[in-house]
């Protein structure tokens, strides 16, 4: 193989342009450098800690086929392109990130002539970076979503492409300075189209704020988003995922996803950050810490379409009015939650699928449409502030279980308000 070692701006952009160089090995800290693109098999290697910073107003690198980027801190503006692909190929190959550090967006695109690859992307952590003004966005549910720090998304509408992709140990922003937009994003071209199959998404911490302005009914951001035509075999979010703004979810989906598994702390503080809310279909959701929301209208978790079959979490508290603990508007098969269900708010305002509603912070809501087979809570469902109900059912509870009781502790509020169906509530403690 032919190898260059480059340490300066000029022997990298040679080493680049000669298309037989196969292996460009970086050494030290290169400033000024324009944008790079690189040929069909080209691989850039940091050597030690190697850093290349870019022009302002340049994007960074540009894949095209067949490419590895291993060991690198790559430097733009927050609001440009980091990594980046071109779309005149017919396929990526494969294409490898690896201990790959940035500040500004990975953004991978399948779109123009591309009609496969395979993205594996391990230990690539995106500092900072501002996707705010990226106006391509899916639309789905009467919002559209901002595209993420790192964004994979498979545009084409033809059904028979697909980009396959093999994620661990992807990170976004930090407590200090979260990236503004959405974390980490994986997308297909809709319900109809172009597939993203990925077997294993795996993030480690995630800061994210979408920015988006108080009032904006058509505009989210995710933590971690599973988009509409993206389908994974397992998710697992290994640390905390924390989210700022107004409309950022922490966990949502939109896609297909077998298994999802989050370890970390998930908590959001803006309004209507809802913790983890599902639209299509999952298979088993363990949520194995809190989840804690400090916003109006940021419900713990929302199943709002699609099918789950079996949901577990640790313990649900949210803080504000409209703040749901959990909403159930769909069929379900298993929910558990090992601790408690807490709410602190009354009523109030919070975004339902493009649409500012009025929500009362109620602890478990089980809407029209919803039925719960089995309901176990290992403590108890609390409700604090007025006007509010501890279990509140319009949909259906088959068979429930709640060890420490169903607590209401506002006289202006219900411990239980059955309105359609039956809950069979024998044996449950039921405390005013």
């Amino acid at each position: 193989m032919n190898e260059v070692l480059a340490s300066t701006v000029e022997e990298l952009v040679n080493a680049i342009d000669n298309h037989t160089v196969e292996i460009i090995r970086v050494k030290g800290k290169i400033k000024e450098s324009p944008s790079l693109h690189l040929s069909p098999g080209q691989q850039l290697i940091g050597e030690g800690d190697s850093t290349i910073e870019f022009k302002e107003g340049s994007d960074g690198i540009e894949v095209s086929q067949n490419n590895s980027i291993d060991g690198l801190t790559v430097i733009v503006e927050p609001n440009r392109r980091a990594i980046l692909n071109r779309s005149d190929v017919e396929t990526l190959g494969t294409l490898s990130l690896r201990n790959v550090k940035t500040i500004g967006q990975v953004q991978l695109i399948a779109t123009g002539s591309i009609r496969s690859g395979h993205v594996v992307a391990q230990n690539v952590a995106v500092i900072e970076a501002d996707t705010r003004e990226r106006l391509d966005r899916p639309k789905g549910f009467g919002v559209y979503v901002l595209q993420g720090a790192f964004t994979l998304w498979n545009q084409q509408t033809d059904a028979n492409v697909t980009i396959t992709a093999h994620l661990t140990n992807l990170k976004a922003g930090s407590n200090e300075k979260p990236v503004q937009g959405s974390g980490i994003f994986v997308s297909g071209a809709g319900d109809v189209g172009g597939r993203l199959e990925i077997d294993l998404l795996e993030t480690g911490e995630i800061h994210s704020n979408g920015g988006i302005k108080q009032g904006t009914p058509d505009v989210i951001s995710g933590g971690a988003f599973v988009v509409y035509g993206a389908y994974v075999k397992k998710v697992i979010n290994h640390e905390s995922l924390t989210t700022y703004g107004v409309n950022d979810m922490v966990l949502d989906n939109w896609g297909i996803v077998n298994e999802w598994v989050a370890e970390g702390r998930i908590t959001s503080h803006g309004p209507s950050g809802i913790g983890v809310v599902n639209f299509s279909e999952i298979g088993t959701l363990r949520i194995l810490s809190d989840i804690e929301t400090y916003g109006i209208g940021a419900r713990g978790f929302n199943l709002y379409d699609g099918s789950l079959k079996h949901a577990e979490f640790k313990r649900i508290v949210t803080h504000a009015n409209a703040a749901v603990g959990i909403q159930v508007s769909r069929p379900l098969g298993t929910l558990v939650v090992h601790e408690d269900i807490e709410t602190f708010g009354g009523e109030g305002e919070s975004l339902v699928k493009g649409v500012i509603t009025q929500l009362s912070a109620d602890g478990l809501s089980v809407k029209e449409g919803g039925v719960i087979d089995n309901v176990e809570i290992g403590g108890r469902i609390v409700t604090n502030g007025p006007n509010v109900r501890s279990l509140h059912v319009q949909g259906a509870i088959k068979k429930i279980t709640v060890k420490g009781g169903i607590f209401s502790n506002s006289s202006a509020s219900k411990p239980v308000l059955i309105e359609n169906g039956s809950v069979p509530l024998n044996g449950i403690e039921i405390y005013q």
